[in-house]
């Protein structure tokens, strides 16, 4: 046995047993939770083509934003519990994709996506580290849409009127992977990915459509407090 294969096998044993010991973790039944931090939304965007008059293959692409979140839970069970996700607007700028690859920044908007999660808990209320899954419902809500000069030469070229457009509110599913470790009976932080499942449209002034995949990846990371 090689001391690189020795090695992972002790430090998988240290986990596991970090993981069984008595944290005096307050994740039980009755306890309510509070944390703050920062998630980074990173769409995984897949556009759809704008509707003609356009250039065919006439794409969108979506910006990275990071934010602060808030986030409440409480635990039903010593395994169930349940999580509400709010924070600021997410801000993201909005590039020419496909056959406008290059032309830079066509627009921008803000989304605020509260979320609510049912999740499992494994381990024990005391171990120090308790990694949990989560199924959620996420709304969507766009505002603050701009479309910038070049939107405008794209869709509606040589007028004096600038394009607006609108993104259409939706819900969608957001499935969670996380771990919460515990420094004290109160004090614990806490990593979590989620994928959100979003599809939605932008109507434009100019009467054309664009549907868009934005499929959110989340990573956030927080401190939080048990009461």
């Amino acid at each position: 046995m090689n001391k690189s294969f020795k090695g992972a096998i002790n430090f998988a044993a240290v986990i596991l047993a970090l993981t069984a010991s008595a944290a005096a973790s307050a994740q039980s039944a009755g306890t309510w939770s509070v944390k703050g931090g920062f998630n980074q939304l990173k769409p995984k965007v897949d556009s759809g083509d704008l509707s003609a008059p356009a250039l065919p293959g006439t794409k969108a692409d979506v910006g990275t934003d990071t934010e602060a979140v808030l986030v409440g839970s409480y635990m039903f069970t010593d395994n169930i519990s349940a999580e509400v996700a709010i924070g600021v607007p997410y801000k993201h700028e909005l590039r020419g994709a496909g056959a406008i690859a290059g032309t830079g920044k066509i627009g921008t908007t803000e989304v605020l996506p509260p979320t609510i999660f049912a999740q499992y808990r494994f381990f024990e209320p005391k171990s120090l580290l308790r990694p949990y899954v989560g199924l959620g419902l996420t709304y969507a809500y766009f505002q603050k849409e701009t479309g910038s000069g070049e939107m405008t030469a794209l869709t509606n070229t040589g007028s004096p009127n600038p394009t607006t457009f609108k993104l259409d509110n939706k819900f969608a599913v957001t499935m969670q992977l996380g771990t919460t470790y515990a420094f004290n009976d109160k004090w614990f932080a806490d990593l979590a990915v989620t994928k959100t499942l979003l599809k939605t449209t932008a109507h434009f002034s100019t009467g054309q459509t664009q549907n868009i995949k934005l499929d959110p990846i989340g990573i956030s990371f927080g401190v939080g407090y048990h009461f």
